[in-house]
């Protein structure tokens, strides 16, 4: 099957609650995390077609790269920014995420929801994407394209932290591929 028309399959599946969900590359190590007020499937596939999402526009994230969604949904509003703060925190603390952001951690951790997880490729893609031959020089150009926005474009903090985070993923990808 195309994998455009798995992929929107798969969303189809997603919840389409508010609340915060992470953007999983294809070891399943989140690279973004976010929150959506208007429903976590719309936000989604906003990222994955690159239709109003800053995170894609700034070249921060490369979508080849998003095979899992994670989503935490909620029923309160008021809930969200802490639990994306928390989960934030938590994550980057393991690999450093790609947010436009940096988020502060919650004083206290707040009650996480029960994850629900989406897988946006299909076991065959994500293996053959995970070809050290497919995989590094595909993360190469990201870093380039990222490095060309920033020096051509815009050069800000949270675009340098990413390129950092790009650097760190092409590190472990250059040790599969020699």
């Amino acid at each position: 099957m195309d994998v455009q028309k798995f992929r929107d399959l798969q969303l189809r599946q997603l919840t389409n609650d508010i609340g915060v969900y992470a953007l999983c590359d294809l070891d399943g190590i989140p690279i973004y995390v976010g929150q959506s007020t208007d429903g976590i499937r719309s936000r989604v596939r906003r990222h994955l077609t690159s239709a109003r999402s800053d995170v894609i526009a700034n070249r921060q994230i490369d979508v080849w790269e998003v095979a899992f969604v994670w989503a935490w949904p909620v029923q309160k509003k008021e809930l969200i920014s802490s639990i994306e703060s928390w989960l934030f925190n938590e994550f980057d603390n393991q690999s450093r995420l790609m947010n436009g952001s940096t988020l502060n951690s919650p004083s206290e951790k707040p009650e996480i929801p029960e994850k629900l997880t989406l897988s946006v490729l299909s076991e065959e893609e994500i293996t053959r994407r995970k070809e050290p031959r497919l995989r590094f020089p595909r993360q190469v150009q990201q870093l380039a394209i990222l490095l060309d926005y920033i020096l051509e474009t815009s050069d800000k903090a949270h675009l340098r932290r990413s390129l950092m985070a790009h650097f760190e993923r092409l590190e472990r990808y250059y040790q599969g591929f020699i």
